[in-house]
């Protein structure tokens, strides 16, 4: 099977798809680029993208099925800077269902964000129903006071659980969305924390936003099978991350601080 094929009549030989690949697949001959190897491609659409005259067709990445960028405008630094120190981890949502559509949406954007040699491999799981939530919340705490010694902090969401009815754990979100991969794909959590940062940065254009379900994660990284149980998660995979969703209950106005940057320049 040829991996590439290229239009002779467009291809201007600038080499441009040969320098972006990155696992040296692809070679450049006297009538245009050809495949090195066609198992060292990871099928990352980088060469179909970058032709500037959309000669060159990979098989594994058609050209058909890339969006053409036009009149895209990036955002100004200072714009830029705003966009991503706003972001929030939102603990506090409105009652109040998100439509599965918009959802489907975030998971969407999430299957773009960047992974270990384009291995992709995450998986998700777009939790909606309310009941499931509570009683994943009663699992974990269940499992916390099974486990009190591994965090300092557990006694206190017990506590709040227990006697006080609030939910520290999962904060009351009407939604959370799981991210799963196979048990053997070492990358897994890797690939997870690229995917849902995605999402995290993306909500707030939908008006929506997030958490991390850190102490979800905590139970279900410990293989804990009531509540793998719970969600049907397949014996060869696991959970390997948790992001809370909603709309928030209030708005922030300010952007808050950091500590000092703390960096060292070489050369």
């Amino acid at each position: 099977m040829d991996l590439i094929k290229v239009d002779k009549s467009l291809c201007t030989k600038c080499g441009a798809c040969i320098k972006v690949c990155p696992t040296t697949a692809l070679c450049m001959k006297e009538d245009g680029p050809e495949h090195n190897n066609l198992n060292s491609c990871i099928a990352c659409g980088q060469c179909a993208a970058v032709c500037p005259c959309g000669a060159l067709d990979n098989v594994k990445t058609p050209l058909c099925n890339q969006t053409e960028i036009k009149d895209f405008k990036v955002l100004d630094p200072k714009l830029a800077e705003y966009f991503l120190r706003s972001r929030r981890s939102i603990r506090c949502y409105k009652n109040t269902h998100v439509p599965y559509e918009e959802l489907l949406k975030l998971v969407n954007i999430a299957h773009f964000a960047p992974t270990a040699s384009n291995s992709q491999g995450v998986s998700y799981i777009i939790v909606r129903d309310k009941k499931i939530l509570e009683k994943s919340t009663e699992i974990i705490v269940k499992w916390m006071e099974d486990n009190i010694e591994l965090h300092w902090s557990f006694p206190r969401h017990i506590n709040n659980y227990r006697k006080n009815g609030i939910d520290s754990i999962l904060r009351d979100a009407p939604h959370i969305i799981l991210a799963t991969a196979l048990r053997d794909f070492r990358n897994g959590r890797e690939n997870t924390i690229s995917a849902l940062s995605y999402i995290e940065l993306f909500a707030p254009t939908l008006g929506l936003g997030s958490c991390w379900a850190g102490l979800f994660e905590f139970c279900a990284f410990s293989n804990y099978g009531p509540l793998l149980d719970l969600f049907n998660i397949p014996k060869d995979k696991v959970i390997t991350g948790a992001l809370m969703v909603g709309y928030p209950k209030y708005k922030y106005k300010r952007l808050v601080d950091r500590n000092p940057l703390d960096v060292t320049c070489i050369g």
